[in-house]
């Protein structure tokens, strides 16, 4: 595929810089790119490698603009690392180019599901009773979509993703292989013998529109009501979701976040890679925690928490200093008081 960068400049909405008519025919990364390619700069720490390029055409930013402009095409945009995320969904869509709807013959629809015409089903797929695929969906092969489910428009279901019994993802959303939507919560309840009696899940998870969720990530149903997952919402590889969780719009949970069940978790909230939140806590908008922080109680909204338990960060980063010098402190505390015991005893 080739495109002009004049067409990039308009779709991307930037200030294009050189000729309109120079074609590329890939996207990569600055290091390694030929004439044909397209790249991008957003971080001023490696503007020394954009004089040695040999991409066609960058997109950058403002500040960087003379610059660019120098070594010969380019695309001033105001977030560069939004148009180039931009730029590779449009890329990517030409050269997958719509899936045709269908089901496949290998696939089992049972009866009473309702299946968009334009919407597609994978070899080996299966669709439930009274399930519901809308138009342009895409239930990949191997794919689970259970009984009384629905999947909404233009989502991606891929290769062994599982929608469970009852669960309900919105439109445009996308779902990677080995995840698992409406597996049991973990509920349990210990008799007089100590041994654990299962608590039935008779709830559902549902997942409003723009949702993407991970390879091997987990989100459980509900006890009773409804696991729910706002709008916008991006969810990492080997992320777990316990069961009652309402997590809102636009919160991103990097790989291997585990929260507990019943926890609300606010808007744009980020929590790092590992996060572990505790159950029946509540998490403000706006919040976030870094890497390997565990969160024992609530989280105020705008909060920037680090550690465990979860403290303010800057607090983090004083205590985190001193972490190594630890042995050596007690060493010196020990001499002192040493030294404090024989003065009072002369």
């Amino acid at each position: 595929m080739q495109v002009r960068v004049g067409e990039l400049a308009r779709l991307l909405g930037g200030e294009l810089l050189g000729d309109a008519t120079l074609a590329v025919s890939r996207i990569g990364p600055l290091e390694g790119a030929t004439a044909q390619t397209i790249a991008f700069l957003s971080n001023p720490r490696y503007q020394s490698q954009l004089a040695g390029s040999a991409a066609g055409c960058v997109i950058v930013g403002p500040a960087m603009r003379d610059a660019a402009a120098a070594r010969g095409a380019a695309i001033v945009c105001a977030d560069p690392y939004l148009a180039f995320a931009r730029l590779t969904q449009w890329w990517a869509a030409q050269q997958r180019g719509i899936v045709p709807g269908g089901v496949h013959p290998s696939a089992v629809v049972e009866e009473g599901a309702l299946v968009h015409a334009s919407a597609a089903i994978g070899p080996l797929a299966y669709v439930g009773s009274k399930a519901r695929v809308d138009a342009g969906a895409v239930v990949g092969a191997q794919a689970h979509v259970g009984a009384g489910a629905s999947v909404g428009a233009h989502t991606v279901l891929k290769a062994r993703a599982m929608l469970a019994e009852g669960c309900r993802i919105g439109a445009r959303g996308i779902v990677h292989g080995g995840a698992v939507i409406g597996a049991d919560g973990f509920g349990f309840a210990r008799d007089a013998a100590g041994r654990y009696q299962k608590f039935p899940q008779v709830g559902v998870v549902v997942i409003e529109d723009d949702v993407e969720i991970g390879a091997v990530a987990a989100i459980d149903r509900s006890a009773l009501g409804e696991t729910r997952i706002g709008r916008g919402v991006k969810i990492d590889n080997l992320v777990q979701v316990g069961h009652s969780v309402v997590i809102g719009r636009d919160t991103v949970l990097a790989g291997q976040v585990g929260i507990a069940g019943s926890s609300r978790v606010g808007s744009n909230v980020t929590l790092a890679g590992q996060v572990g939140v505790a159950g029946h806590l509540e998490i403000g908008d706006g919040a976030i925690a870094t890497a390997q922080t565990g969160i024992p109680h609530d989280v105020a909204a705008g909060a920037f928490v680090s550690g465990y338990p979860a403290i303010e960060n800057r607090t983090w980063l004083k205590a985190s200093a001193v972490f190594a010098r630890l042995p050596e402190l007690q060493r010196r505390v020990r001499e002192l008081e040493r030294r404090l015991e024989e003065l009072l005893k002369r």
